[in-house]
């Protein structure tokens, strides 16, 4: 018999389908983005295998150099951090495993029990040269090629000069990097800043219209928004790096550590947001009464947010706009100074906190926010 469209059973399995088809979408777009943030690294692998490859076999007349390309791709890596380091370990690594490989298998021979011999060999020796993974990683393939193919000692030497061809290709890549990830920390920064101001946003609607639901949702996209400070975290660290191995990108160096010194005011200011959300919600569960100030100051908070990751993302610092948030704080003061239930009261203390956050986002240190924006009193004339 068929299921009517009104029956519970119906209704569950549309609603499963939906939310099935949901999570496919935002999956979608999840990857979609993870490939856009990484393709002008993948680019660069690319162009830098395709480059090693080429030095190799026709400068140098390898037939067949197939490490070269590996190296550079390895040297580069999915991130700009430690590719100098990945590089050397990388060169340094082909040569342990070559130069092992090599005298190993001319006392002892080739075969299967001389393979897992050499290749101990040459990774143990790695580890004693106190090397990081990689390099041990790359010692014991070394070596159990030497081992595997028998080859002459002219072709491991080849190999080791391929990895080093690889290596010096993949460091001058680096060195010409497009800005693209250099950007990227300050667009992230001003996304934070735009999310907090929806999430504000959401709050003041919620109080305002004394609506439960509203908040829960605006509570369950907060604690969402950790993913976005890691991310900005990670994007600086990139950044910096990449700076460092860049010869042609060091005026980009204080701007980003500026970036960089954003994300710990952010944090404070997304956790103190994330906590004033979740009190609306709380005094909407309860029917506790906020008072009507509170959802127009929110509502200016969220506009002050939002104009500051505009500022943010240009690179400039706004004096007026910073101006207009420590008078936000006053205001939110002024709110607290009434006698208010605990929800209130504490929606007033996070709303003065984020204040306090979003003026040392704008540039000032945490004295001067502190002092235009007093726990108690009148902040000074």
């Amino acid at each position: 018999m068929p299921v009517s469209p009104d029956r519970p059973s119906a209704r569950l399995a549309r609603e499963g389908a939906l939310r099935v088809a949901d999570r496919g979408t935002r999956s979608a777009r999840q990857r979609v983005a993870r490939l856009r943030r990484r393709g002008p690294n993948i680019v660069q692998c690319g162009l830098a295998g395709a480059a090693a490859w080429g030095i190799a076999h026709h400068l140098l007349g390898h037939p067949t150099p197939f490490f070269a390309p590996v190296a550079a791709v390895v040297a580069l890596g999915a991130s700009y951090q430690g590719r100098l380091r990945r590089t050397g370990e990388v060169v340094v690594g082909v040569a342990v495993g070559i130069g092992v490989g090599d005298l190993v298998a001319q006392q002892i021979g080739v075969g299967v029990w001389q393979l897992a011999v050499v290749v101990s060999l040459s990774m143990a020796l790695a580890v004693l040269l106190d090397a990081g993974q990689l390099l041990v990683t790359q010692a014991g393939v070394q070596a159990g090629i030497v081992t595997s193919l028998a080859a002459p000692v002219s072709a491991g030497v080849d190999r080791w000069v391929d990895a080093l061809v690889g290596g010096s290709v993949a460091l001058v890549v680096a060195a010409l990097l497009p800005t693209a990830p250099l950007l990227r920390p300050r667009r992230l920064a001003a996304g934070v800043l735009d999310e907090l101001a929806e999430l504000v946003g959401e709050a003041a609607a919620a109080a305002r219209d004394a609506d439960g639901g509203r908040a829960e949702a605006a509570l369950e996209r907060a604690r969402r928004s950790q993913v976005a400070q890691d991310d900005l975290r990670a994007a600086a660290v990139e950044a910096l790096a990449a700076v460092r191995l860049s010869p042609f990108r060091r005026r980009h160096r204080p701007g980003l550590e500026a970036v960089s010194e954003l994300a710990v005011p952010l944090d404070r200011a997304v956790r103190n947001v994330r906590v004033l959300v979740r009190r609306v919600a709380v005094a909407e569960h309860r029917d506790e009464v906020l008072p009507a100030e509170l959802a127009g100051v929110l509502e200016d908070l969220a506009t002050s947010s939002r104009l500051l990751g505009e500022a943010v993302l240009a690179g400039r610092r706004d004096e007026d706009l910073q101006l207009e948030l420590a008078e936000l704080g006053r205001r939110a003061g002024a709110v607290g100074e009434r006698h208010l239930g605990l929800s209130a009261a504490v929606c007033v203390g996070q709303v003065r906190s984020t204040v306090v956050d979003l003026l040392q986002v704008g540039g000032w240190d945490q004295e001067v926010a502190l002092r235009h924006v007093p726990a108690v009193g009148p902040p000074p004339a």
